[in-house]
């Protein structure tokens, strides 16, 4: 599957507010196939876990603490050149710094509460999807 999937969240902040329809239908809308979905909330062990590439950087506490702060949608994405493509789709990290009409900057509140994860390579993207996903819920 590498290449093909992509891997992502609605972070607590969107779901929170009201988001996960329209950011659904955007991902739809860019030619993405969901292969799983789920709403889940992560434990702060979980989150720590999930991000603990960034447990050095200074954002890492807070990050985790957000990331465990409410429910979230998990999913698994396929489509040609899917972590490239959504990358795109969704936006600068910052999402004023993001383009008009990514996900991030239609609905992220700020840097730290910015909508939605995105993989950052077909490594990583599977590596995310089975953190989240056992085989027998991708389709």
């Amino acid at each position: 599957m590498s290449g093909k999937i992509t891997f992502t969240m609605i972070k607590p902040d969107a779901v929170a507010d009201g988001h996960i329809g329209a950011i659904l239908g955007k991902i739809s809308e860019a030619g993405y196939k969901v292969k799983a979905l789920k709403l889940t909330q992560l434990t702060n062990a979980d989150a720590k876990k999930f991000y603990e590439v960034h447990a050095e950087r200074p954002f890492y506490g807070e990050l985790v603490d957000f990331m465990s702060s409410g429910p979230i949608v998990a999913a698994v994405l396929e489509k040609e050149n899917a972590v490239e493509d959504f990358r795109t789709l969704i936006g600068a990290t910052n999402p004023a710094d993001a383009a008009e009409g990514t996900i991030r900057k239609m609905f992220a509140r700020s840097v730290g509460e910015n909508a939605v994860h995105g993989s950052d390579s077909d490594e990583n993207a599977l590596i995310e999807a089975s953190f989240h996903f056992s085989g027998r819920e991708i389709f």
